[in-house]
């Protein structure tokens, strides 16, 4: 009944296409990327302004109903999956897709709009948007802004909060939280935009964003490397780093992940002659005054001693070619099998001991199982994978040994100072462990916000924190 006038009360304040209840339109959106959550919806809500969702929070406040805000549903984590007991209802921000404003150093752009839009409206005034994910055509930019996502240029641009100059978003009571004229200087106090940031659409829902865009029409160079173990990469890296500043990119890839993209995504091949027990993806740009990216890779490389044999791309079709296998790891890794997936960090220098010695303490505590890490080495983002013994079902990662080796997994990361969560965000599938290993400090924090920012408990329940 709570529902049925819940629905009623938008009826009349909303147009009939923002209000979908037909369950064949809906159980598309029930179930999470990864295929791990269904959840129940009775409606799917898809406002098309910031007035109309002003008017559903309000509604759903009134009548205790809980909102789950939604984009291109590509959480790694349940992030964006109705619960299963039908209390909560869908709110797609699909609709907001307008770019409202843009500008050669920024654009104002709604929730809605996906990521490879943006990309390709930035390249439109001589611009680009500094970040980008696999998931680019689906992904949108109020879930990448909710996220705080990553990806793979954070080595040189930082995470979706350093590209957010300001917000606007829906918080509680339907007020409207504004800050997209972007001031360079604002000292009202605590900032709201970077409370919202990282929040998971637990404490609003972000409705548009003002993005930084930087200068466009650079020159990449794109190479592989093949070496020896991670602590060459790593020096690798220190080295680069200390000779240049248009380093972007540096992917970390073991050879038994690079095998499974060339075993199981098509027109694939090695970028090398050799074998290498370890590969580094690196992507140097330049803009006009710069040395020009390939010369500098060509010239930095030349003499590097960790390096034992590279590849340097020499037309834009092989520098996509050389990215294409790193972002098909993923794909690789599920066709390959169940296995129970991490995304963490650690400190930088703390990743080629936690790809080797951790590893293999977990192989040993596990009997069977084989881990593995691949990632962002220039920010300390490890994407950790525990692949199931043999003949294992495919649930096996919630299943009782599953969820024992996560628990060991998060237990080293925490012991080694690093986070459990590096891009993809806590959701549903993170939130005990959240609560089990973050300092008293963190959760207290967390918990006092959530009161004070959402007292009704309507955004986004059961994720992140209660």
């Amino acid at each position: 009944m709570t529902l049925a006038t819940f629905l009623d009360t938008l009826t009349a304040r909303l147009p009939d296409r923002a209000i979908v209840t037909d369950a064949g339109q809906i159980e598309p959106w029930l179930t999470d990327w990864r295929g791990r959550w269904t959840g129940t919806s009775a409606a799917l809500l898809q406002p098309s302004t910031t007035q109309e969702v002003a008017a559903i929070v309000q509604a759903a406040e009134l009548h205790g109903i809980g909102l789950v805000p939604q984009g291109g549903n590509s959480s790694m984590v349940g992030g964006a999956t109705p619960p299963s007991d039908g209390s909560s209802v869908i709110l797609s921000l699909r609709r907001m897709n307008r770019i409202r404003n843009l500008a050669p150093d920024h654009a104002v752009v709604e929730a809605g709009v996906i990521l490879h839009d943006l990309q390709q409206a930035a390249v439109d005034v001589g611009a680009r948007f500094p970040l980008d994910l696999g998931a680019r055509g689906s992904a949108t930019v109020g879930g990448l802004a909710s996220t705080n996502a990553g990806g793979t240029q954070v080595l040189r641009f930082g995470t979706m909060r350093a590209q957010v100059l300001g917000m606007e978003a829906v918080l509680s009571g339907g007020q409207v939280h504004d800050s997209l004229a972007g001031l360079k200087k604002d000292n009202r106090g605590v900032s709201l935009d970077h409370l919202l940031v990282g929040a998971e659409g637990t404490l609003g829902i972000v409705t548009a964003l003002r993005l930084r865009l930087v200068p466009g029409a650079v020159q990449r160079a794109v190479a592989w490397i093949g070496l020896a173990d991670p602590h060459q990469a790593l020096a690798l890296l220190r080295r680069l780093e200390g000779a240049t500043g248009q380093i972007e990119g540096f992917e970390l890839i073991p050879s038994v992940l690079l095998g499974r993209v060339l075993h199981h995504i098509p027109q694939t091949r090695a970028p090398l002659a050799g074998e290498w027990p370890w590969h580094v993806l690196i992507e140097a740009t330049a803009g006009p005054a710069d040395e020009p990216p390939q010369q500098l890779l060509e010239r930095l490389l030349a003499d590097a001693p960790q390096v034992g044999d590279a590849a340097i791309a020499q037309s834009e079709a092989q520098a996509e070619a050389l990215w294409r296998l790193r972002h098909s790891i993923s794909e690789a890794e599920r066709a390959e099998g169940p296995a129970a997936q991490h995304d963490i960090s650690l400190p930088i220098d703390r990743v080629p001991g936690f790809l080797t010695e951790e590893a293999r303490l977990i192989e040993q505590r596990f009997p069977g199982t084989e881990a593995s890490g691949y990632g962002h080495l220039g920010d300390g983002n490890v994407h950790f994978h525990v692949r199931a013994p043999a003949g294992a079902g495919r649930d096996w990662a919630d299943s009782r040994e599953g969820k024992a080796v996560s628990a060991l997994v998060h237990d080293l990361v925490t012991a080694a100072g690093g986070s459990i969560s590096a891009e993809h965000g806590i959701g549903q599938m993170k939130k005990d462990e959240l609560a089990r290993l973050a300092p008293p400090a963190r959760i207290q924090a967390l918990r006092a916000i959530k009161r004070a920012m959402d007292p009704q408990g309507i955004f986004n329940p059961g994720k992140l924190i209660d």
